[in-house]
Order: structure tokens, then C-alpha cells, then sequence
């Protein structure tokens, strides 16, 4: 692809715009052809969040960084998993919203200062008003014993949807934007937690209206009860649970969880079922987890139930086997042999970062330049661009445009940079396998920043202060 060419397609002024001409000019460019107008990009960041976003600019001061020229340049500035979790966590078992609520003023261009906290005791209040407020909060499922807090907002949204909807085209061949489909999610109405705001920001319009968006349970997941699950686990294990003092509508949120999660087997296959028949002859989306995909088709095969959906029905899935010993070795022809559908899009993507990487015809995961991948080694040196490089994920997300959007992941990937996937995309592809640093290691995943060791842990001091 020619420069110029390449400056046309990839303005460095507004990288949230690039995908608006679809994925196909995108993915058609060599990676290498996009390097220069993601440099350019990453400079305008930087000056932009220079300034206006205190965390960032108080890592940006201990680590002496006042301009970058390259994507080198802005290594040691990249966050890690611990910043949008690293507040005291007394701020949540006591429910203190206004230091809470300091703390997210500090990674953000957004002024929260102006918002009216008058009122608020849990979690989820706090969220849904800063919903209303302008924000799009997301919290990560807290397995590690505390909740992240990533503090997207509106004025990222409709590049976000964008992406997300070019990615399923990419990986579906469905428009969302013109063509809804059915949709079906065996998982909870919403919530805050990222990937349930998600899946409901933009299901609902892709699928007609929330008429049309089908979802195993009704209600949303509580952020409150997320938050304190590993500790109110422990108190009830010591038998002190009524020692907490907790609110009484938040055990009782709690208990429906559990008695939920105990029988979510049975009612997962009474919904897909009631699903085969009401919707017999018609075109759906459906999605879930490989396993439940596995779990439903061999338990309708040992029924005798099966379904029969219109021509243009697909899955959307992802999330892995979840540890799920039992699938066939050939687990995606066995499924669609059972559903009757041609097609199983997935995406490659996380909670911090807006684009999705949908996997192509050959099975690979193709990141989009609207995202620089970087890779580090195991001692965070940055793996060189070329060939088939193992190693810690990162990457800078040039669509965030009222946070920082750099950041290391805990995921284990290998990237191929030699433009050598046979369906003909360009970008850099993520794959066969990917792996969860902290379930290899056995807990939670510790990592050595890129940048000064000293400079970064007195960063996190100034964050955590709220």
C-alpha cells in the first residue's frame, strides 16, 4: 500500500475514526505501512492526557517523561493490572463512595468532581450514576479479591460500538448496523461488570430492541456482591458471615447468586430448549461459552431434541473451555453439525481494551491498528517485530480518548508479524494459544513493570491515596 495512501486512511488526528471505512481497508494494509500514523498517533495522546489525567501524569513525572517520540518512548508508562484496582479496599468493605469516587477522578480527563453523590451506599448506585453522568464504567469479575474499576466513558462509545460491530462483520460476515439478528446470551440481562455492559450497549441494538435480546437470566449481576464474594466466602467458611454487618439485601443478592450458579446446568438447558422451539425456522444469534455450546448439543442429542433455525444463523462465543475436560477434538464442527449453523465468529479482546481482534478463516486473531501490539520477554524487554514472538502481552489503545490507554496485560501470547495468514489479512495475528499468566503461575500474576521499578511503586502509592 502506497504513503500516501496510508496517511489518507490512518489520521494520526483522530485514530477513533479510522475504523469508520470498515475492516477491510484495515486489515488490506501491511502493519508496517501503519507504524508511522500509529507513532503519530500515540504523540497526540500523550500530549493530549499531558496534563489533564493526575495518575498519568504523576508516572509521567517520576519516570522524567515530558514528550515521546516513538512507541519505545512510552514503555515505562504503560499500566498495569493493578492501577484500576489499586485503591484501599477499606473504600469498599465500608462503602466509602466519595474517596472511592476520588480515587476514579485521578484516571480520567473526565471532571467528576461536579457529580452529586448525595445518597449513595453500594457500588452500584455509584455506577449507574456515573453511567448518567457521562461515564461507561466497567469492573473486571474481581477473582483476584478486588474489583477493577476501567474508567471508560460516553465519548468513546460509538467508536467502541464501531469496533465491536467490524469485528463481528469481520469474523460473521453479519452487519450489525443493518441487518439484527435474534440474539441470545445464556448469561445475566447486564450489569457492570465489562463484559455484560458490553455484551448489552451493543447486543440490544443489534439484535431490534431489547425484545429481541434473550438472556438466561433477567436480572443484572450486582457489583456489590462481586466486590466482597472472596471475603464474605471466608467470613462464612469461619462461620462469621453475620459478623460483617453487611446489608441484608446484599446477602439476599448473594444467596439468589449462589443457588443460581448451583443450578445454572439445568436451567442453561431448559432455556435452550424452550429457545429450539419457539424460535424453530427463524435466523438467531446465539452465544455462551464453548461449554455450554458442548454441554447443550450432547444433551439434546441425548434427547432427541434438536434444533432447526433459519439459513444465516451464527454463533458469536469465546471465554474458552473454562475447565471443561471433555470436548470433542473437533469441538467446533460439533457443534455446528448440532446446531445446524455454518458459522462460529470469535474475537480476541479484553476489558481494557475497546478493539476486538476477530479470528479469520484460518483461525487466527487479527489485531486491528487502531491498537499497537507491543510483547514483552520475561525479564519486560520488548520482543522485536518479527517472525512468531511468545511472550506478555501489551499493547497502547488509540481509541481511548479520556484515559491512558496503554497497558500490560496478563496474558501469554504469541504474535506473527510476517504477514503470512493464508486468508490474506495483513495485521499481526495472535495465536494458536493463549494463556493466563496468573493460572500458569498458580495466583495472582505479578508483574515487573517496563519502566523504573522505584518511579512505578510510588506511582501506585500516589493512585491508591484516592
Amino acid at each position: 500500500m502506497s504513503e500516501a495512501l496510508a496517511r489518507t486512511v490512518l489520521d494520526p488526528e483522530t485514530p477513533e475514526h479510522w475504523i469508520d471505512g470498515g475492516f477491510e481497508p484495515l486489515f488490506a494494509m501491511s502493519w508496517r505501512d501503519c507504524e508511522d500514523a500509529q507513532a503519530a498517533a500515540l504523540r497526540k495522546r500523550f500530549d493530549r492526557f499531558h496534563g489533564s489525567v493526575a495518575a498519568f501524569d504523576k508516572l509521567a513525572g517520576k519516570e522524567g517523561i515530558g514528550a515521546v517520540d516513538s512507541v519505545e518512548d512510552v514503555l515505562p508508562l504503560l499500566f498495569d493490572h493493578r492501577v484500576y484496582k489499586n485503591y484501599p479496599l477499606s473504600l469498599i468493605e465500608t462503602r466509602n463512595i466519595p474517596k472511592l469516587h476520588a480515587w476514579l477522578d485521578r484516571l480520567t480527563t473526565i471532571d467528576l468532581s461536579g457529580m452529586d453523590l448525595t445518597g449513595l451506599t453500594m457500588l452500584d448506585q455509584w455506577l449507574d450514576r456515573l453511567d448518567e453522568y457521562g461515564m461507561l464504567v466497567g469492573t473486571s469479575s474481581g477473582t483476584t479479591g478486588k474489583l477493577s474499576f476501567v474508567p471508560r466513558s460516553k465519548v468513546e462509545f460509538p467508536t467502541w460500538q464501531r469496533s465491536y460491530y467490524e469485528a463481528q462483520r469481520a469474523t460473521t460476515g453479519v452487519d450489525a448496523y443493518t441487518d439484527p439478528v435474534e440474539t441470545f446470551f445464556p448469561g445475566y440481562r447486564g450489569g457492570h461488570h465489562m463484559m455484560l455492559k458490553m455484551l448489552s450497549l451493543f447486543n440490544i441494538p443489534a439484535a431490534g430492541g431489547p425484545e429481541h435480546y434473550h438472556t438466561l437470566y433477567q436480572t443484572h449481576i450486582p457489583s456489590d456482591v462481586m466486590s466482597l464474594a472472596g471475603r464474605m466466602q471466608a467470613a462464612e467458611d469461619r462461620g462469621e458471615l453475620g459478623k460483617l454487618g453487611l446489608d441484608p439485601a446484599l446477602l439476599s443478592a448473594r444467596e439468589q447468586m449462589i443457588a443460581q450458579a448451583r443450578r445454572r446446568e439445568q436451567d442453561l438447558e431448559a432455556w435452550f430448549f424452550k429457545l429450539f422451539e419457539e424460535f424453530r425456522g427463524k435466523r438467531v444469534k446465539l452465544g455462551g461459552t464453548f461449554a455450554d455450546l458442548i454441554r447443550t448439543a450432547r444433551s439434546g442429542i441425548a434427547k432427541g431434541l434438536k434444533p432447526d433455525f433459519a439459513p444465516g444463523s451464527f454463533v458469536m462465543t469465546g471465554g474458552g473451555m473454562k475447565g471443561f475436560k471433555d470436548a470433542p477434538d473437533d469441538w467446533e464442527g460439533f457443534v455446528r453439525d448440532y446446531f445446524g449453523l455454518d458459522r462460529i465468529g470469535m474475537f480476541y479482546g479484553m476489558s481494557e481494551v475497546m478493539s476486538m481482534s476477530p479470528r479469520c478463516s484460518a483461525g487466527h486473531f487479527h489485531i486491528l491498528p487502531v491498537t499497537i501490539p507491543l510483547l514483552f520477554d520475561a525479564d519486560m524487554k520488548l520482543l522485536p517485530r518479527k517472525g512468531a514472538q511468545t511472550g506478555r502481552y501489551a499493547f497502547y489503545d488509540l481509541m481511548a480518548q479520556t484515559y491512558w490507554g496503554g497497558f500490560i496485560s496478563g496474558d501469554e501470547v504469541t504474535i506473527h508479524w510476517d504477514e503470512d495468514c493464508p486468508c490474506g489479512w495483513k495485521q499481526p495475528y495472535v495465536g494458536p494459544s493463549i494463556r493466563r499468566y496468573a493460572e500458569m503461575e498458580g495466583g495472582d500474576d505479578k508483574i515487573t513493570c517496563a519502566g523504573t521499578a522505584q518511579a512505578y511503586n510510588d506511582f501506585l502509592d500516589f493512585v491508591a491515596e484516592g
